[in-house]
């Protein structure tokens, strides 16, 4: 399969172009830069695991050593996770306070510390794994809530392994198993894969909905509305040094 461009949102372009090392490159990227929070990280776990398998090219155009996916990807994975951890423990809060822009999202960081405080750390870095958008700022966040390298590390590995061997699994299995072209096979199994991981969100929006009706707030809304307000107060320079450099109230339990 021939693409005349690049298109960094395609798992198919970005592995017909660059092979295995463009999926350590995207996936190492998500995980330590927070403006790589809208890179296809699932999707293109799976179109690579489709690329390693027996029909990678009927289905994709180029095919992608299995072995090298299944050991390289995991670590690069872990290492960028790591990176995001160190950015996130000597840039500490003013990491996020910055305003809205096309690779920054703030809703998201928001919502990965809701996540980490509300389940603790040691969960909330494997689950994030599997929540779009979130994964990425949860490894920064986790260093500037002061939760040690060492035990960062440890349940960062287990969640990162996960996530990356189950995809690239799915997709070397069912790869296997289909027949006909990227266009009307594998890109829809993708989009299902992609959807399963906003299920979380998708639980959280019902909880509002539910919640408006009987004219209340979430959890989630209310610590929006916090952390909204002492953003504002920070960056307006109305309240200074009101909390500890870089910990939250809710966030201040799992420094550990």
């Amino acid at each position: 399969m021939t693409y005349g461009a690049l298109n960094v949102l395609s798992p198919a372009s970005l592995i017909s172009t660059f092979g295995v090392v463009g999926v350590y490159v995207i996936i190492f990227v998500e995980l330590a830069v927070i403006v790589g929070f809208f890179l296809p990280g699932d999707s293109l776990l799976f179109i690579a695991g489709v690329a390693a398998s027996g029909a990678a090219n009927t289905l994709v155009g180029t095919h992608l050593n299995f072995a090298a996916l299944l050991i390289g990807t995991p670590i690069v994975a872990v290492v960028g996770s790591q990176v995001g951890h160190f950015t996130g423990a000597k840039l500490g809060r003013r990491l996020f306070d910055k305003p809205d822009s096309r690779f920054f999202k703030r809703k998201y960081s928001v919502r990965a510390e809701f996540y980490f405080n509300k389940y603790g750390g040691a969960k909330a870095v494997v689950v994030s794994r599997f929540i779009v958008g979130v994964r990425t700022f949860v490894n920064p966040l986790a260093g500037m809530l002061e939760m040690s390298a060492r035990t960062f590390f440890f349940w960062s590995a287990i969640g990162n392994i996960f996530w990356v061997e189950l995809m690239l699994v799915l997709g070397y299995e069912l790869g296997d198993k289909v027949k006909g072209n990227i266009d009307n096979v594998i890109l829809p199994i993708a989009l299902v894969v992609a959807v399963i991981t906003l299920i979380p969100l998708a639980l959280e929006m019902l909880k509002e909905r539910r919640a408006a009706k009987r004219g209340e707030e979430t959890e989630l809304q209310i610590f929006e509305r916090e952390q909204e307000l002492q953003y504002q107060q920070r960056v307006g320079g109305v309240v200074e040094d009101a909390l500890p450099a870089g910990v939250s109230p809710a966030g201040a339990r799992h420094r550990k």
